[in-house]
């Protein structure tokens, strides 16, 4: 069961110059990465410039409630753990995501952040391990890779590609070839969209090209409903 942090009494909380658009804080189970399996807090911020085909969070696109850091930080100790992920939506939207980041790091937690990759990592601190999604052509979106990221990333970091096909694949696995991907990084990241590619096609893809990137399937939507919010 996931524990979620009611937001509704802490509405337009935001008096002070430091604050964020946030459209939920829960604790779950990380079901990506990895760092999957492991327990985790989710800050995820609200608002996105990208419009993805296959995307499941499109209820992150407005909306949200405006807090200020100190609150979210309230709200990830009630919660409990050591382990955060601000995500989104697009977190670095928001100018102040990488303050947030300062702050969660200052109290001792192990912060992720996942972003597209298309909007600069630089104002995100260098301890912030950074889960980075290259989009592929089926997102409808990869036009919009920041390719001047990959010199932002660390051996700490990881790289994600959500494939919807054959054509994805190939193109992503170009992509990890020309940039050196998995050897710059923590990980590279193979993930089907979710009833579009069946994990048994791209694993026998994977293996039949010798490549050292890990499959992921989203765990969370394998124990809960796939549209299931709050996990």
């Amino acid at each position: 069961m996931t524990a979620q942090a009611p937001l509704a009494n802490i509405r337009d909380s935001g008096t002070r110059r430091e604050t964020l658009a946030v459209t939920e804080i829960f604790k779950s189970i990380q079901g990506e990465s990895t760092w999957a399996g492991l327990p985790c807090i989710f800050v995820r911020l609200t608002g996105c410039h990208l419009r993805c085909v296959w995307c499941d969070t499109t209820y992150a696109f407005q909306g949200g409630v405006k807090m200020v850091l100190g609150d979210i930080l309230t709200r990830c100790r009630e919660l409990g753990g050591n382990l955060v992920e601000i995500t989104g939506g697009e977190p670095l939207l928001q100018k102040n995501c990488g303050a947030l980041a300062r702050r969660l790091h200052a109290e001792g937690y192990t912060v992720l952040c996942e972003t597209s990759g298309t909007l600069p990592l630089s104002g995100l601190p260098d301890e912030t391990i950074k889960i980075m999604d290259v989009k592929c052509p089926g997102s409808g979106e990869h036009h919009r890779n920041d390719w001047s990221n990959i010199d932002r990333l660390s051996a700490r970091d990881e790289v994600k590609f959500v494939l919807a096909d054959r054509a994805d694949y190939e193109w992503s696995r170009d992509v990890i070839r020309e940039y050196a991907l998995v050897s710059r990084t923590r990980a590279v990241l193979f993930s089907p969209v979710w009833n579009r590619l069946e994990p048994r096609e791209l694993a026998e893809w994977i293996l039949e090209d010798g490549l050292d990137v890990r499959l992921q399937i989203p765990l969370h939507k394998v124990i809960w409903s796939p549209d299931t919010r709050g996990v």
